[in-house]
């Protein structure tokens, strides 16, 4: 059985906030990924089985391969129906901040919903949140923000009456942020969850097809392209870094999403600890997106933060840099040098 992450008044109080709500938005941080829409779906899934009509806001587009999730296809992208969406933020009474831990991280959505009048409810995994929330519900040491959304269901005694439109996105957000369950997800508790999952009659086999094996020709050529041409390997140092410009991405029609787990693939590597990826902004010049993956104890949250004005988990981070592709790599350079203690 699972212990209770809430304590009995934030229960009582969680409940109090569902029931009082009419207007219940869920948000997520921008770029969503698989735990960012998974648990989005499906606590947004819990809440309409207690009778209330919730709506999905995401900041920007999110991966093709994330488009066959049950219910995506009622989400509402800020960036493409921005009106619609300032509206119903701006009469909602109860927000729901789902795996992102400041405003920010919600790109043009973050002044609506500062302003906003509503009281908050946060779901995270990342470390140090600061938003203002009248529950708080954040725990770094959980694999996924959606594990965390099955704990609270399963804690409010609502997970029997859930179905694989609850399920499904659930396992997938905690497959995707834990790599197919190759890091941050050694905790027994998790593999119950997946047992509970399960009896729903989830395929879980079909779930990691939809999104491991659900790419372009274009995106298996890029990533050849990336490991034979790019990949810069630093035994000495136990580090790799590759670096993806816009012309290249073009050359190879990229998608959003084509990038997706090409960081962790150096990690293939015999003794490799750390890899990095430097991938410009497809429309913004002299920004850099940087991706962190390690394995055992090097901490790609503080590299990220020292470095790459970013942060995240201790095996899986990523950050953004101002500059240049070229000074980047100098960035990823000095941070490798200065971290190289940890990494021999």
């Amino acid at each position: 059985m699972l212990n209770n992450i809430l304590t009995a008044a934030e229960e009582q109080l969680l409940r109090q906030l569902i029931a009082d709500a009419t207007n219940i938005v869920l948000c997520c941080h921008m770029n969503p990924d698989g735990d960012a829409l998974g648990s989005c779906l499906g606590w947004a899934e819990y809440l309409r089985s207690v009778g209330k009509e919730p709506v999905v806001i995401v900041p920007d587009q999110y991966p093709d391969f994330l488009q066959w999730l049950p219910n995506s296809e009622k989400m509402i992208r800020y960036d493409k129906h921005r009106e619609r969406a300032d509206l119903i933020i701006k009469t909602a009474d109860l927000i729901c901040c789902l795996d992102f831990n400041t405003l920010s991280r919600t790109d043009q959505m973050a002044d609506v919903l500062g302003a906003s009048a509503a009281k908050k409810v946060l779901i995270d995994h990342h470390l140090d949140p600061d938003i203002d929330a009248v529950v708080s519900v954040s725990h770094p040491d959980m694999s996924s923000t959606s594990e965390l959304v099955f704990r609270i269901v399963w804690q409010l005694g609502a997970f029997g009456q859930m179905t694989k439109h609850f399920a499904v996105p659930i396992y997938c957000g905690m497959m995707t942020d834990t790599g197919g369950f190759t890091y941050n997800s050694s905790q027994a508790d998790i593999y119950f969850i997946i047992s509970q999952l399960l009896t729903k009659g989830i395929n879980k086999d079909k779930i990691y097809r939809n999104v491991y094996h659900n790419y372009s020709e274009n995106r298996l050529h890029l990533m050849g392209y990336v490991l034979y041409k790019k990949l810069v390997v630093d035994p000495q140092r136990h580090a790799s870094y590759y670096t993806l410009t816009r012309e290249e991405m073009h050359r190879f029609h990229f998608m959003k999403g084509d990038a997706e787990g090409l960081v962790n693939m150096p990690l293939q590597i015999k003794g490799l600890k750390l890899s990095v990826s430097l991938r410009e902004d497809t429309e913004k010049p002299n920004l850099v997106w940087v991706s962190l993956r390690s394995v055992d104890q090097f901490p790609c949250n503080q590299m990220a933060e020292q470095f790459f004005n970013g942060g995240g988990h201790l095996n899986a981070s990523g950050g953004r840099l101002y500059c240049s592709m070229s000074e980047a790599v100098e960035r990823t350079k000095q941070a490798i040098l200065h971290f190289e203690a940890m990494l021999k």
